[in-house]
């Protein structure tokens, strides 16, 4: 059997492993002298030794370097999270502005229409729409505790929408302009002709009895004649457009597809006149004629009268 060789190795590294220890403990030792002559020593081994160890310093330059990096990417890692989540929430907060918007226009618009100052006016919001395929009709949060008397007219912003058709205590029905049972009369300008708007179930009511259609022309302004003390006169309903089989229809005014908010025009019944102003003088004038002479001729002198010119 082979006998295994002397083991040199050991005894060396524990030779070699105290006198690291020793090194050590005495730099320790010579580092913590607080002496004017050891801290000159230190420096100038300092100055000696440390400038030729920067090719020993730079992995830990890169490690820091690469920890630093890393620490930086973390944060953006977390910002562009953070980020991605505003993200998310912006289609939401978009929509909430749009409809702000839409409200605020709406309002605005309201403010800026100009009708007649003596009708006063009731806003409420649009419920729901109570139509259906055969009834054009919406619900208002007004009724009768606002005030509201069946058969006022309802406007938007610009243009008229219908008229009061059912009132409750706290809510109110309206036909709108394109209900089947909607008959409005109504002037085209500048020509003043009258013409009657018949609803049809369609966008585009038509535009029927046209006073003398001549002359008149697609986007032509049309308003309320306040025939019938249905509606008060001037309210803005549409302008005039052309279909396609050549009938006159009726573009109105008012956004049907976005009706959020109506105004409810509060009307006055006409004041009925019950003198005549002196016009017409009251009770039988008497014969109204030539005035006949208040002595009248004698029959007999006539006849002598008429006698002499024939024997002449």
């Amino acid at each position: 059997m082979a006998r295994k060789g002397h083991d040199f190795a050991t005894p060396v590294r524990r030779v070699l492993i105290a006198l690291l220890a020793l090194i050590l403990i005495a730099l320790f030792l010579f580092w913590r002298i607080d002496s004017p002559r050891a801290e000159r020593m230190r420096t100038q081994m300092i100055d000696r030794f440390v400038p030729s160890f920067e090719w020993a310093l730079v992995p830990v330059t890169k490690v820091s370097q690469m920890v630093a990096g890393f620490q930086s990417y973390a944060r953006l890692y977390e910002q562009n999270q953070e980020l991605r989540r505003e993200l998310q929430k912006m289609p939401a907060w978009r929509e909430a502005a749009v409809q702000l918007r839409q409200e605020n226009d709406k309002l605005l618009a309201l403010n800026k229409v100009r009708i007649d100052p003596a009708l006063t006016s009731v806003t409420g919001m649009v419920l729901t729409d109570s139509g259906s395929a055969f009834r054009q009709s919406v619900l208002l949060n007004v009724g009768q505790r606002d005030g509201i008397v069946d058969g006022w007219a309802t406007m938007d912003g610009l243009g008229l929408v219908g008229r009061i058709a059912g009132v409750g205590y706290q809510t109110s029905r309206v036909v709108l302009l394109t209900d089947p049972s909607s008959r409005v009369p109504v002037t085209i300008l500048p020509l003043g002709r009258r013409a009657l708007l018949t609803g049809d179930n369609t966008p585009l009511p038509v535009m029927d009895f046209i006073e003398g259609n001549e002359g008149i022309r697609p986007g032509e302004r049309v308003v309320t004649s306040g025939d019938g003390g249905v509606f008060p006169a001037g309210l803005l309903v549409g302008h005039v457009v052309e279909a396609s089989d050549g009938r006159l229809r009726l573009w109105m005014a008012a956004d049907y597809d976005r009706l959020e908010f109506l105004r409810v025009l509060r009307s006055h019944p006409a004041e009925a006149l019950d003198d005549t102003g002196a016009l017409i003088p009251p009770g039988d004038a008497g014969f109204i004629g030539p005035m006949l002479p208040e002595n009248p001729v004698d029959p007999d002198a006539t006849q002598g009268l008429i006698g002499a010119a024939n024997d002449g």
